[in-house]
């Protein structure tokens, strides 16, 4: 019997875009995996119309991007795009195999993210997250957040001169595609394996949330890594086995 290993469609969160998972790609690809990292509409590296600055404009170009795979799909999530991929896993269940969260917003059908943090907040403070750093538009159509800012929140277990230069590629992001809602299914998201990978120093999507969401949306495996917000950058190696064992284990058997 021969194992068909799925593709990775890795999806970043807010201000962030595909450049967040160039440590992570060549590990997986390495252990024989396909990998697709698109950027998301309203990021410098993939510009858009203002009709397209929504979830459904994020999921129209994902399943855009997959129309043309061949393959099984394993979707995966990091921070805010864990909204993005839980939609696209419902509107096309057939062809996924499984989902991954990397401290990603695993939320309940009709929930956002900041509804939780509104909760949160009440009891912890810290849950608030990057939320009090972010600077805005004169319109408040846009937020972006402060090199610092990203330097303490998001990438505080890296080094200086790689946090520095990570935290500059950050980017505005519309708000239409960070406050994302997403709506499913139990009879097909919610059939769907699912990992949640915890980042257990994580002051951005802090851990309480994180617990919180796998509460309200029960069923993932769960593994826990001992890294900030973005574990693709700070232990890429770890988290390439954990995507890859994950990924095998529920690869289509033919």
């Amino acid at each position: 019997m021969s194992e068909r290993r799925p593709t990775l469609v890795l999806i970043h969160g807010a201000w962030a875009g595909s450049w967040v998972w160039a440590q992570l790609t060549p590990l997986l690809q390495a252990q024989g995996y396909a990998v697709l990292t698109p950027d998301m509409p309203g990021s410098p590296q993939h510009p858009a119309a203002p009709e397209k600055l929504s979830l459904q404009g994020c999921v129209e170009h994902v399943l855009d991007c997959c129309a043309e795979i061949d393959a099984p799909i394993m979707l995966v999530g990091h921070s805010g795009g864990g909204a993005i991929v839980t939609q696209v896993a419902e509107l096309m269940a057939e062809r996924v195999v499984g989902v991954i969260y990397i401290a990603g917003m695993m939320l309940p059908s009709g929930s956002g993210f900041a509804e939780l943090v509104a909760e949160l907040v009440k009891s912890e403070p810290a849950a608030s997250g990057i939320g009090p750093y972010l600077q805005w538009s004169a319109d408040r159509s846009a937020s972006w957040v402060p090199v610092e800012a990203i330097r303490e929140i998001f990438l505080q277990d890296l080094p200086d001169d790689p946090a520095l230069a990570a935290a500059e590629r950050f980017s505005l992001q519309p708000e239409g595609t960070r406050t994302l809602v997403p709506v499913w299914t139990q009879e097909r998201f919610g059939r769907l394996p699912r990992l949640y990978v915890e980042a257990l120093q994580d002051r951005s999507v802090v851990l309480t949330a994180q617990r919180r969401m796998q509460a309200l949306v029960p069923g993932a495996e769960v593994v826990s890594l001992d890294t900030g917000h973005v574990p693709q950058a700070s232990a890429p190696d770890v988290l390439a086995e954990l995507i890859a064992a994950f990924a095998s284990r529920h690869a289509l058997k033919e």
